[in-house]
């Protein structure tokens, strides 16, 4: 898959589509499977069937890796999204890519309106923020949560105090 945002593909199985996103298993470059991401569908360039598939699978396989099932998610809104994501997760991370394409979020999901969800963020050093921030949920282009790199700051920063 290719999207607006990036000169690279994303690579991974569609898990779930609706109207307006829908999810990936991702597959990492190093061939294991790396958490979720959700994209909005407006986003997306092309799709098209990985020329390496083969290869892909038989990796995973060799290594007892099976596709994962569909997280526990409602994928109605970008609201619902972040809320069942910051339910089943410790860290969710949001994407902003047409204000800072280079720019990520992480941290727990500690409230959402219609309009917007705040996020508590733990940084790259795994210090967390002692407030949240307030992201308008219109920006967030994607939205990830599951995998290798939350579940390290997750292990090292332990739980928020919110």
């Amino acid at each position: 898959m290719t999207r607006r945002f990036e000169s690279g593909y994303v690579r991974g199985y569609v898990l779930a589509v609706q109207r307006s996103h829908f999810l990936l298993a991702l597959v990492s470059d190093r061939v294991w499977f790396d958490g979720f991401e959700c994209f909005r569908t407006k986003d997306v360039k092309s799709i098209e069937v990985d020329p390496y598939r083969a290869f892909a699978e038989a990796a995973l396989g060799k290594r007892g890796l099976c596709r994962p099932s569909m997280p526990r998610l409602s994928m109605g809104t970008t609201r619902t999204i972040l809320e069942s994501a910051g339910d089943s997760y410790p860290l969710v991370t949001i994407h902003r890519e047409e204000l800072a394409p280079d720019v990520c979020h992480i941290g727990k999901v500690v409230g959402t309106n219609r309009i917007q969800v705040a996020l508590l963020e733990i940084g790259p050093d795994a210090i967390w923020d002692k407030r949240a921030t307030a992201y308008s949920l219109r920006e967030i282009t994607r939205i990830s949560f599951g995998g290798s790199y939350e579940e390290a700051l997750s292990l090292v920063g332990g739980k928020s105090e919110a």
